[in-house]
């Protein structure tokens, strides 16, 4: 009896899902089915997580791209949107950082080996062009053997948000990022 009552509370979702109108889910254009459209496969949930940050920070663009009728095809730039998450995968995994308090701030040497100097220079100047002045608080970017300086100097108030941001930290701070991928992806300079 108990054995039953098990398969019966089993069978109800399911045939409650095998009664639901529509397709089955879609993967990659074609109907998701496993072994025929059985209530099983119509109730499996479609993916959320790509399984790559940057593909999907990629793909998201893309969208948008595609649901703008205004979007001028003939300027996109898909390549300086990859370049630029290249760029962050590579500073935020692979630098090394050096701080040091300075008066009003902190001071961040940012290094790292191979292809990531490069890199490193590129985000700590487009994040300091971008964020200098926001709230009060101002960047300086340099240029040092295998990587770059970040000089960030912030109001009094803030100096104990500086410190625990630290450079990775204060690499994030601003709403600007977003805009930021689908200005490279458009062919524009999102640097001042």
């Amino acid at each position: 009896m108990i054995r039953a009552l098990v398969f019966v509370a089993w069978l109800a979702p399911a045939a409650a899902l095998a009664q639901q109108s529509g397709p089955p889910p879609m993967m990659h254009g074609g109907p998701m089915t496993m072994g025929g459209d059985t209530a099983h496969a119509r109730a499996a949930a479609a993916p959320n997580e790509i399984g790559q940050s940057a593909f999907a920070a990629i793909q998201e663009i893309v969208a948008i791209l595609e649901a703008d009728p205004d979007t001028d095809w003939s300027k996109v730039d898909i390549d300086a949107l990859r370049q630029h998450l290249v760029d962050m995968n590579a500073v935020t995994l692979d630098a090394r950082v050096a701080s040091a308090a300075v008066d009003g701030g902190m001071r961040f040497d940012v290094t790292g080996d191979g292809s990531a100097p490069d890199s490193i220079r590129r985000m700590v100047f487009a994040h300091a062009a971008t964020m200098n002045g926001v709230d009060g608080w101002t960047f300086e970017a340099a240029p040092i053997e295998g990587g770059a300086s970040l000089t960030v100097h912030a109001p009094p108030k803030d100096a104990a948000k500086l410190e625990g941001l630290g450079f990775f930290g204060i690499l994030t701070v601003g709403m600007h990022h977003r805009m930021h991928h689908l200005m490279l992806a458009r062919g524009q300079n999102p640097h001042p």
